[in-house]
């Protein structure tokens, strides 16, 4: 499979004077051949400067040595955080990671999953963009083991995530107890299971205070970008049905409504105090820090990576799905504040 000009195993096995076989051993057994034939074996392999393919090893052997990750948007610092988890209990595996972004799109996240599939990765973890069980069992079927991401995607499935109703919750009962009254939430699309779940949570700390509203607010996407078009939303509403306070599915939504409110020259906590989620590395360095509701984004991707691990080593018979749970910490900092007399 080598290439014009490009040293094969056998012009390694002619210099250095052994069989194929030898040579196959130095890279593969090295421990099967004496200290003088490893040593004028390696010295060939300088010489001609040979680089083993790995691709035709992997292809013998049924699997690469590598994992991969679907990410939602790897635009997203959350997930490019989770991402470096995966990437640390890979690497001490001694393997590498393929990052794919679906981008928050489903034919995307399909077509990496078909080339994931073709380039035979030992294991996928992903965070999908929708209910894709069928699709990632299908994936499953075909001998790759699956592990879902920051989505619970029931028994069937090794997950980890993080409590999203309780962090809605979480979030809106701290500006509930700051006194607001009308808040409101700035989330979606709904298909995406994370921002459906902080609402749900959202909604329970509001349904517990009697003359509480929520104002639910659906964004196309989780960025910046659709934090910004919620911020001239509310601020084209009259005063008297304007909310006082805004939860956002992500930091990157809060960042990009204080970003508006700031230039509409509209005071935060003031006039609009904003909590975020996932307390990315922007969210304590903004304008205005933001109070965020905190997930242990690297730890998320490291026991993700160790569950995809432990069952790519299993016997599929004997191998139990785990679902894995942590508890999300709210962080609070200026952009949220007591309200007058509270």
């Amino acid at each position: 499979m080598a290439g014009p000009g490009t040293p094969s195993m056998k012009d390694v096995a002619a210099r250095a004077g052994v069989s194929l076989g030898t040579v196959s051993n130095v890279l593969n057994k090295p421990d099967r051949v004496s200290v003088q034939t490893r040593d004028r074996v390696r010295a060939a392999i300088e010489q001609l400067g040979f680089v083993r393919n790995e691709t035709a090893r992997q292809l013998r052997s049924g699997h690469s040595r590598t994992l991969a990750y679907v990410a939602l948007d790897s635009g997203n610092p959350f997930f490019t955080d989770v991402a470096e988890g995966v990437q640390d209990a890979a690497e001490a595996s001694g393997l590498a990671v393929f990052l794919c972004n679906s981008r928050e799109d489903g034919g995307r996240q399909d077509f990496y999953l078909d080339m994931l599939e073709q380039q035979r990765v030992e294991g996928i973890l992903i965070t999908p963009t929708d209910n894709a069980t069928d699709r990632l069992d299908r994936v499953r079927k075909r001998g790759i083991p699956v592990v879902v991401v920051d989505r619970d995607a029931g028994p069937d499935f090794c997950s980890v995530t993080v409590d999203d109703v309780a962090g809605g919750e979480l979030a809106a009962t701290h500006l509930l107890e700051a006194g607001h009254r009308k808040l409101a939430y700035i989330g979606g699309p709904m298909t995406i299971g994370q921002a459906a779940d902080r609402l749900t949570g959202a909604r329970k700390a509001v349904a517990a205070v009697p003359g509480a509203e929520l104002v639910v607010l659906e964004t196309a996407a989780l960025n910046v970008a659709e934090g910004r078009r919620a911020g001239e939303r509310l601020a084209g509403l009259p005063g008297s049905r304007r909310p006082t306070a805004a939860f956002c599915a992500n930091d990157l939504l809060a960042l990009g409504l204080l970003q508006r409110m700031v230039r509409l020259g509209l005071d935060v906590p003031g006039d609009l105090a904003i909590v975020g989620y996932d307390d990315i590395e922007f969210a304590e360095a903004a304008a205005v820090p933001l109070t965020s509701v905190s997930q242990p984004r690297h730890l998320l991707g490291r026991t993700a990576a160790e569950l995809l691990l432990d069952e790519a080593a299993s016997d599929p018979a004997k191998h139990r799905h785990r679902q894995v749970v942590f508890s999300p910490e709210l962080v609070v900092r200026a952009s949220t504040a007591l309200r007058p007399g509270t």
